[in-house]
């Protein structure tokens, strides 16, 4: 009788449902993510690493997906090189940190397979290539984030460090690395 007493609390509440699990039911958004990239006119593609680098695009740790550093070159060969303040306009600046969101966004499309699963954007650290005078590097990097916030509304809003460099792989404008909490 006394483990009988012990089994039926131990029942109850294993059947009781936490709001935390009924939030895991709520869809994230009110819209599908892949029909507001179309909206935008965005298309994604595969990208693939260099030969002979030994690193991976994303590292997934529990709900937390980490994405290495990505630049500003499209499969379709549109790119951006050189620096800001000398090369670049900011303006230049801005499309390259755009192109490289839609780099990420590409990545994160390979890594979960559905981008409604993106709970939100949490940090984001851009890297800007520049002249030793320049700026205005949150300019710049505004180009990625304004294309998060267009894609993932108030989810894409993050925390951001946006800075210069005095030098960037392949000469590339910007490079942009970010970290995203996902739904499992």
């Amino acid at each position: 009788m006394k483990g009988l007493v012990i089994l039926i609390p131990l029942f109850l509440v294993s059947c009781m449902h936490t709001p935390q699990q009924e939030k895991q039911q709520e869809p994230l958004y009110n819209y599908d993510i892949e029909d507001r990239l179309e909206e935008l006119g965005i298309e994604l593609s595969t990208l693939k690493m260099p030969k002979g680098i030994k690193i991976s695009f994303a590292v997934k740790d529990g709900s937390t997906l980490y994405l290495s550093g990505n630049i500003p070159f499209s499969p379709t060969g549109e790119k951006y090189v050189g620096k800001l303040g000398r090369d670049l306009t900011i303006e230049e600046g801005y499309k390259a940190a755009r192109l490289t969101a839609i780099n990420q966004l590409s990545v994160l499309k390979a890594e979960l397979g559905d981008l409604n699963k993106v709970e939100k954007i949490i940090k984001v650290l851009g890297m800007v290539n520049a002249e030793p005078d320049f700026k205005d590097h949150p300019k710049v990097i505004n180009g990625f984030t304004d294309l998060m916030v267009e894609v993932f509304g108030e989810r894409g809003i993050h925390a951001r460090s946006a800075v210069g460099m005095s030098s960037i792989p392949l000469n590339a404008a910007c490079e942009i690395e970010m970290i995203v909490k996902i739904r499992e």
